[in-house]
């Protein structure tokens, strides 16, 4: 008998709840006693939609077959050294003799951090049976219908709080539809457990990942890579304390912040430092003259019927960079040559976010000489390797750097 495919939260929890990568654990303080002292409580469930990246180039993937079983891969990838490694692996060959080259992507927001090893390896595969270049590039419905998204959550929890809208302890489990295999599943999970607190101290909290499997395709990097699902959870917790006292939820905010002595370790147990969201939200609030809005629109929506107005104050506290700390590496190689003129590769992809231009104006900057004076090369995984991917907002960050070391 044909088994109901598990399409979403709800049926991968109702087949038992099955996980394509092992869940993460976050915990500090009792919570247990932490909801049961607390004046009020509250249980709710939020569902967190998924995106797709509509990056406007498809994926795409040009293989050249060369001598002595060489293969050369023109990619659309933010992540050229993984490309090199899974078609190398697609054809048995070693890494030295695979090189991937990307000179720009159409757009990429994590839809090509892992999603473009499918399309140069079975690209590679081709050229290699027929022995003659072969391109690969899928019709944006087939690319839509193959390739994962930003994963959509379910964020299940319990709050205790006081009548003065200070959250006491916080429960929360957030679900995750990861498709047939782990992908990335396990670091996007993670960080949204890492954004699960946003700005704001849980006296006792407990947050749960549960990446599920489900019949669908493999979701992916998105950029945020799970810390915005992580922080709208957050921003659902103070805003339900909001409406169940009455408070204006900018208020709730504001008591719940981080700072102050005992109030600022997170769930994860990393102190926050230099805590100054309270003093940005006191100057954004006058300065924009919030109060006044906030007013103006209440008494506007009282008298429309169809059309209403809102207003919010948000913070934001989002880490940059890999949390697997190994992956925050990159590498440069800088030729100069006797006229003056400077060849420019790095590890980092370009995708429209202007990276290629910012690491050649650091050495331009290092060496004092004009931008035109440099030229910038693709990159290529045959002049810089074992690179990390472009992803984590990290890329002008560690590839600048690497080009300063090199200049």
């Amino acid at each position: 008998q044909e088994a109901r495919p598990l399409l979403d939260v709800a049926a991968a929890r109702a087949a038992g709840g099955e996980l394509v990568t092992d869940p993460l654990k976050l915990e500090r303080g009792d919570v247990a006693a932490g909801l049961a002292a607390s004046p009020r409580r509250l249980k709710g469930s939020m569902a967190i939609g998924g995106q797709d990246h509509f990056y406007l180039e498809s994926q795409i993937a040009l293989a050249i077959p060369g001598e002595d079983g060489d293969m050369l891969v023109h990619s659309s990838t933010q992540h050229p050294s993984e490309v090199q490694h899974m078609v190398a692996q697609v054809l048995g060959k070693g890494a030295h003799a695979v090189t991937i080259e990307v000179r720009r992507m159409g757009g990429g927001f994590g839809g090509k951090e892992t999603q473009a090893n499918l399309f140069a390896c079975v690209a590679a595969i081709a050229a290699r049976k027929l022995k003659r270049p072969v391109k690969l590039r899928p019709d944006r419905d087939d690319d839509m219908a193959i390739t994962g998204k930003r994963h959509d959550f379910v964020c299940d929890y319990e709050i205790g709080f006081d009548d003065e809208g200070r959250i006491h302890a916080l429960d929360a489990v957030y679900a995750a539809r990861c498709g047939w295999n782990a992908d990335l599943s396990g670091p996007v999970t993670d960080r949204a457990l890492f954004h699960m607190d946003n700005c704001y101290f849980y006296p006792a909290v407990r947050a749960r990942s549960e990446p599920l499997f489900t019949n669908t395709c493999s979701n992916t990097a998105f950029r945020g890579f799970g810390g915005p699902q992580g922080m709208v959870g957050a921003e659902r917790f103070i805003e339900e304390v909001a409406y169940a006292t009455g408070l204006d939820p900018l208020e709730v905010r504001k008591r719940n912040l981080y700072g102050g002595a005992g109030r600022e370790i997170t769930p994860y147990h990393q102190p926050v430092e230099d805590m100054i969201a309270g003093e940005v939200i006191d100057d954004l609030e006058h300065s924009c003259d919030y109060r006044a809005r906030h007013e103006a629109i209440r008494a506007f929506n009282r008298t429309s019927p169809v059309i209403k107005r809102g207003i919010a104050l948000t913070p934001v506290k989002f880490g940059i960079s890999f949390t697997a700390t190994w992956y925050n590496q990159a590498g440069a190689l800088v030729h100069v040559y006797t006229d003056g003129t400077v060849a420019l590769n790095h590890g980092g992809t370009e995708m429209g976010q202007g990276l290629y231009q910012k690491v050649a104006q650091v050495v331009a900057q290092a060496f004092g000489i004009g931008l035109e004076q440099i030229k910038i090369t693709a990159t290529t995984t045959g002049k810089v390797p074992n690179t990390s991917a472009t992803a984590a907002s990290s890329g002008s960050d560690l590839n600048g750097m690497a080009a300063l070391d090199a200049c």
